[in-house]
């Protein structure tokens, strides 16, 4: 019984252990496909939350668009530069009152700075990446337990050197992986990063010009534009 187990267990670290390569390579393969995913979400969000602020700053007079070409980014500031400029302009009755009838419509369609999802989905993505070495440590753990292990624990050196391809071609493929994982990381999460800030400014934002222009019902004028 103990011989088929211990030859059971032997099969298993052999093929554990020739797979550990094929897993890492797939499993970071995965990993850039979730991170391009990323890139596409985060493409989106900018321009829902530039096309919200488009449509809740049209009409102004003094209005900042960018070339086309721009960051979206840079496109959301100057947005909320111009909120915040008629906001610190009491005197501007005509486009504060704009402002005070379309930030109703802007606070009730405020999915758009749900942030947790994509935020919680980057930082496992982000996290996991510090795994790649530890997977490619585990293969080649595997790769020398399964040299022992076929030889009952009297493993020669050539045994153990015979496994060896195994236990290197894992710790390469978890190095390179983590390290290309890590220069993708680091040319996206300035982006990512701006996004959350370009959200946190938008909140920001909104919360100043209902306070601001102390929200009334429709039809109310808020004091400071009553003539």
């Amino acid at each position: 019984m103990s011989r088929i187990l211990s030859g059971y267990m032997t099969d298993l670290l052999d093929r554990l252990s020739g797979l550990s390569t094929t897993v890492i390579a797939a499993a970071a393969a995965v990993h850039l496909a979730s991170f391009l995913l990323l890139w596409v979400w985060f493409r989106r969000d900018s321009r829902v939350i530039t096309a919200s602020l488009d449509r809740f700053t049209r009409g102004l007079k003094h209005r900042s668009v960018l070339d086309a070409t721009g960051s979206l980014g840079d496109q959301i500031e100057a947005f909320l530069a111009d909120v915040n400029e008629v906001l610190a302009s009491p005197h501007a009755s005509d486009e504060r009152r704009l402002l005070r009838d379309r930030v109703n419509i802007l606070d009730e369609r405020r999915g758009y700075l749900n942030a947790l999802p994509f935020e919680t989905a980057y930082n496992v993505a982000r996290t996991m990446v510090e795994a790649y070495p530890l997977a490619g440590v585990l293969g080649t753990i595997l790769a020398i337990g399964a040299a022992l292990a076929s030889s009952e624990g009297t493993a020669s050196v050539g045994q153990i050197v015979s496994r060896f391809g195994d236990a290197i071609w894992s710790t390469f493929a978890g190095l390179i992986a983590a390290i290309l994982l890590m220069f993708l990381n680091s040319l996206l999460e300035p982006k990512f990063a701006r996004l959350a800030e370009n959200r946190a400014h938008v909140r920001e934002t909104v919360a100043r010009a209902k306070r601001e222009l102390a929200l009334a019902p429709s039809g109310v004028a808020a004091p400071g534009d009553a003539r």
